[in-house]
């Protein structure tokens, strides 16, 4: 797949394909709403903590990739931004609603299972089932031209597997899993603490690529 964004792009991405779809007469954002819309404390996963200049750097680099526009409405001056990343006339990724709930999901809040994704990306898209969910994502999993998500290994103690997006370039699947001190037997505290420290190391990359985005405007 061609198309590869970090952690910032795919929360700009996300941020602007949610707002559209929950909030659209508040649609396109400004970088006002895109920064409170990228640190919200809710179905955030890292929460962040954004400032302008960065979202605004970071837009900006979205614009020269063409996946995002700029607008400024009619007798404003406060520009506004809208995503061009799919079901656009700029763009030839396609999805239904089911899937692109489904990918806005995965790109807030990271990998995640079918039961938990009906229940939080059910406020884009009604989904009836788990197995709508599931037919969703198998059809992303074996799209014409490349997968774009992938079933990760089964957590132990957990009964779904968890997929992940692949926007970001390829998964590790090999270091997701939680570790039990049993085989095969849960052990909950553990996978909390994998979850906090898998969240930690996520604002860690998101740190140190908005530095690195720094260091190069300053070499230009």
């Amino acid at each position: 797949m061609a198309l590869e964004l970090n952690t910032l792009e795919l929360r700009i991405i996300g941020c602007l394909i949610e707002k559209e779809i929950t909030t659209p007469d508040q649609y396109p954002l400004s970088l006002n709403a895109l920064v409170n819309a990228c640190n919200q404390k809710s179905n955030r996963d890292p929460v962040l903590s954004l400032d302008e200049a960065t979202v605004q750097e970071v837009l900006d680099g979205l614009r020269k990739k063409h996946l995002v526009l700029e607008k400024s409405g009619f007798g404003s001056r406060v520009s506004k931004y809208q995503h061009r990343f799919c079901n656009t006339e700029f763009s030839d990724l396609k999805f239904t609603r089911h899937e692109i709930a489904i990918l806005c999901e995965l790109f807030l809040r990271g990998p995640q299972t079918p039961g938990e994704l009906r229940a939080r990306a059910g406020r884009m898209s009604a989904f009836k089932d788990v197995h709508e969910v599931e037919q969703a994502l198998e059809a992303l999993r074996t799209r014409e031209g490349g997968p774009l998500v992938i079933k990760l290994q089964r957590e132990p103690g957990k009964r779904e597997s968890r997929y992940a997006h692949l926007f970001g370039g390829e998964v590790d699947d090999a270091v997701l899993p939680s570790l039990a001190s049993v085989p095969g037997e849960p052990n909950p505290g553990e996978s909390e603490r994998i979850a906090t420290l898998e969240a930690e190391v996520a604002a860690l990359h998101a740190a140190l690529e908005t530095l690195q985005q720094r260091f190069d405007a300053l070499d230009r």
